[in-house]
């Protein structure tokens, strides 16, 4: 029980700081359902990687549905704002490129450290 409501509280801090992230630092010319576009995606990037699914834009469009244009625009933004980290990776048949995106270290070092200063004041 006591892993399941760690795995929770860590699903809670990291939503608590996308939504942070997104929605308290605009970017220039970016429209308020382009942020919430991102929360969402950061939500279900967070999920695959979780799941350790690839995240690369063919595994994300069969998760979400959503068109390679659709799920490229979002996942730009994210990678603009330096949330997601990209590289290029062969495809899944060895013969092409691939888009293979990460959540980024410094996101995941602002997530550790919040978890901290919050176990912190709870104690």
């Amino acid at each position: 029980m006591a892993r399941a409501l760690k795995t929770q509280w860590h699903s809670l801090a990291f939503s608590g700081l996308i939504l942070h992230e997104i929605l308290d630092h605009p970017l220039q010319d970016e429209t308020p359902q382009a942020r919430l576009k991102q929360v969402g995606m950061m939500t279900i990037i967070y999920s695959m990687n979780q799941a350790h699914q690839k995240l690369t834009l063919s595994s994300i469009m069969e998760v979400t549905a959503l068109t390679r244009t659709g799920v490229k625009e979002t996942v730009d933004l994210l990678v603009k704002r330096g949330m997601l980290n990209e590289t290029i990776v062969k495809n899944s048949m060895g013969r092409g490129t691939a888009r293979q995106f990460e959540i980024s270290e410094d996101l995941l070092n602002k997530l550790s450290s919040f978890r901290t200063s919050e176990v912190a004041g709870l104690n």
